[in-house]
């Protein structure tokens, strides 16, 4: 597209361009209103993608609000690339999550891959080194060719990228249900470590300094990326697929290592990845949050295609990109610096003080916009809030309990759920021992990342159960929360922080606007006593196809510190002779339960409730256990009940089974998704002092040698008798079935 086939502002007014762009009627107006006139094609789109949903938060910044942000170990809460938390010894680590749905749904591979990408240069353009990956992904049932094929390319995707550039993919977790068909979601999460000395941020200070451009050059793939992330999918989406980028591990490799190096540089001021809206957002907020002004010369920018314009040079999202300000006069030591990684630093540009992002393009000025009015004071909306009536009808429905006539054959059903099903096809293809400090692999609650020089670790973990986010928003979110903590404890590790990714339905429909308020009121109160501050995120609305939306899931990635190497525990029972305790009482709760999904095909009913003073209390009391040594393995109870927990404490063991009794009703007592319960295995002279320790332990078995799994009503009965080994082929082979 060249210049002269661009609308001019008297076309975009009249014939209501602004609103293919993104901009609703109002906003083109305040548009016009901040700058005295009708703005041009280029200032059009900046305008457009800058108030996305995507870069703005328009929608969702007064519900945002809510959330915890600080306390005594946070460095760096949301507002920068990512969140920073003080971990002791001067050193912090630094993580954050983000989705790339959108993309994902009609670009798997690539999608997922530049949203790998993307969230590695948020960690690194801070001044850390990443040292982690994981990942959370929702898709349909595995019995569409479609959702194989989404679900096979998301994965290579992620390996693809991750394997290339040499970080591990430590963790995740997946989620099977009709309502991601259309719509899957796919969120990456990078955890690093720094420094303090060497902490960065994303700001355009020192009026006269230069701007400086670093990284892969930029082409016309991603334009509009933002804006296209903020509608709903449709027929019409796969027109969209230019707006998906590629992505160059390869690149990226060498743009990390030179941004490590240009930290420790005092000629560097600030650095910011060019990410959703590229250019335009990197410098919009860059000069915002320093109350300057940036001035670029887009005839400068490099290049890889020719006769771009400079709309599409400053909508482009190709990857691989940095900006960075740098004192005037030492561009040179940038040049030096980057250039050893074959990589070029181009001055594009100077900080100015009038607070204006201006651009010049051919010798003309293209635009000339208030800095502030695209970042900082992009509109804000308090959207209506209707409660739905599903949720009201669900509330007044009586706790059911499903019927199970055969508990042995329910058990390996529940076990070949997908949701449930062991992930080792997934995360075989993950690259998770590279850097060789991954100390606990894909497959237990949490990864374990060793910290190199230090006796300590970093437990780190993806988690969200959607199915009870819509039945109950308020308390699936607090689940969310509890559940990932639950999974740190698990592993040793004393939770730190939380980042989310809020991923719902279209905030412009009064109930889904509900189910967002709700579930960001239970996940701050949950943060809030478990002392994990919200340091980071992402929020991705319009997760719809077709007018429907997907359930409500705002993903939790949390990180934990695990203070010594030997406190460092995994779900799998150690010896035979140890004895298996579940903590906490078993209720009838199979609201959105694995079980009620398999036998009703359909979830319906409350949720589990969860007493978040009880939680706090237990997993208190189960880490300080597991820090004074009397813990052999410990396992959150979650999908399936404590039948599944205590099976996959045995999978992977050699040559140990269980003998276990368990009280109150079969179905509950095996079935069961009541929050707050761990199984845990004690050697027997340690008994006395874990029951001292955890308050309300039961000891309900021991682990034998004989390679059997055998459960039993207090009554005698027998509920399960059953090999080890057919639990196991029937969950470890259930996803290669269904792809197959």
């Amino acid at each position: 597209m060249s210049l002269m086939l661009e609308p001019s502002p008297i076309q975009i007014k009249e014939q209501k361009i602004y609103k293919e762009m993104g901009l609703s009627e109002e906003e083109f107006l305040m548009v016009e209103k901040i700058l005295g006139r009708t703005p041009n094609y280029t200032e059009t789109g900046l305008f457009s993608v800058m108030w996305s949903e995507h870069c703005s938060y328009k929608n969702s910044k007064p519900v945002l609000k809510k959330f915890p942000v600080t306390g005594d170990k946070v460095l760096q809460g949301p507002g920068e690339g990512a969140g920073i938390v003080d971990i002791g010894d001067s050193q912090a680590v630094v993580f954050k999550i983000e989705s790339h749905n959108h993309p994902s749904a009609i670009e798997p591979y690539q999608g997922a891959a530049t949203g790998v990408g993307g969230i590695i240069r948020d960690v690194f353009s801070m001044g850390a080194r990443p040292v982690a990956l994981l990942n959370s992904l929702r898709f349909g049932e595995l019995d569409s060719d479609r959702v194989k094929y989404l679900f096979k390319e998301v994965v290579a995707g992620i390996a693809g990228y991750g394997n290339c550039i040499g970080i591990p993919t430590v963790g995740g977790e997946i989620q099977f249900d009709p309502t991601y068909e259309g719509n899957p979601l796919v969120n990456a999460m990078c955890v690093g470590i720094i420094d303090h000395q060497d902490i960065q941020k994303g700001q355009a200070k020192g009026i006269g300094n230069t701007v400086m451009y670093i990284g892969a050059k930029t082409g016309r793939d991603g334009i509009h990326g933002a804006t296209f992330a903020s509608e709903e999918l449709s027929e019409k989406s796969e027109e969209k697929r230019p707006a998906v980028q590629v992505g160059d591990p390869f690149m990226e490799k060498l743009l990390l290592e030179a941004c490590l190096e240009l930290v420790k540089c005092d000629a560097l001021v600030g650095i910011q990845d060019m990410g959703a809206a590229g250019l335009t957002s990197s410098s919009a907020e860059m000069a915002s949050k320093a109350g300057s002004g940036i001035e670029m010369n887009l005839d400068l920018v490099p290049q890889r295609e020719t006769g771009m314009t400079a709309y599409e040079m400053m909508l482009s999202e190709s990857q691989e990109r940095m900006l960075v300000v740098v004192e005037k006069g030492r561009e040179d030591e940038i040049r030096e610096i980057v250039a050893k990684y074959d990589l070029e630093a181009v001055a594009i540009g100077k900080v100015t003080e009038d607070k204006m992002l201006r651009l010049i393009h051919k010798g003309e000025i293209v635009a000339d916009v208030p800095a502030d009015a695209l970042a900082e004071e992009a509109p804000v909306y308090n959207k209506p809030s209707i409660v739905p009536q599903y949720y009201r009808d669900f509330q007044n429905m009586e706790n059911e309990v499903p019927s199970v006539e055969d508990y042995e054959e329910t058990l390996k059903d529940l076990l070949k759920q997908p949701t449930i099903a062991s992930k080792e096809w997934v995360y075989g293809q993950y690259d998770y021992q590279v850097r060789t400090s991954t100390v606990v692999a894909p497959g237990s609650d949490a990864a374990v990342v060793r910290i190199r020089g230090t006796r300590k670790a970093l437990a780190m973990t993806t988690d969200c159960n959607s199915r009870y986010l819509y039945l109950d928003p308020e308390m699936g979110g607090k689940i969310a929360v509890a559940e990932a903590a639950r999974n740190i404890v698990c592993s040793g590790g004393e939770p730190l922080a939380i980042t989310d990714c809020l991923n719902f339905g279209n905030p412009e429909k009064p109930e889904i606007f509900w189910q967002l308020e709700k579930a960001v009121d239970g996940m701050s109160d949950a943060c809030r006593l478990l002392q994990t501050p919200v340091i980071s995120g992402n929020v991705s609305l319009y997760n719809e196809t077709n007018g429907t939306a997907v359930y409500p899931t705002p993903v939790v990635g949390m990180v934990g510190l695990v203070e010594d190497l030997d406190h460092i525990t995994t779900q799998h029972f150690k010896n035979a002779g140890d004895a298996i305790y579940v903590i906490g009482q078993t209720g009838d709760d199979f609201g959105g339960s694995e079980l009620q999904k398999m036998v009703k095909g359909k979830i319906y009913g409350k949720a589990p409730a969860i007493d978040l003073k009880v939680e706090q209390t237990r997993q208190n009391q189960l880490l300080e256990a597991i820090r004074s040594g009397v813990i052999q393995s410990a396992h959150d109870v979650a999908e399936g009940g404590v039948a599944v927990a205590v099976s996959e404490s045995l999978f992977g063991t050699s040559g140990l089974g269980a003998d276990v009794q368990l009280s109150g009703m079969a179905v509950s007592a095996l079935f069961s998704e009541t929050q707050s319960r761990f199984i845990v295995s004690v050697k027997q002279e340690n008994k006395s002092r874990f029951e001292e320790i955890v308050q309300d332990a039961i000891q309900i078995g021991a682990v034998t040698d004989t390679e059997k799994l055998v459960i039993q009503s207090a009554q005698g009965e027998s509920l399960v008798d059953c090999e080890v080994g057919e639990l196991e082929n029937a969950w470890r082979g259930a996803i290669s079935c269904l792809l197959n």
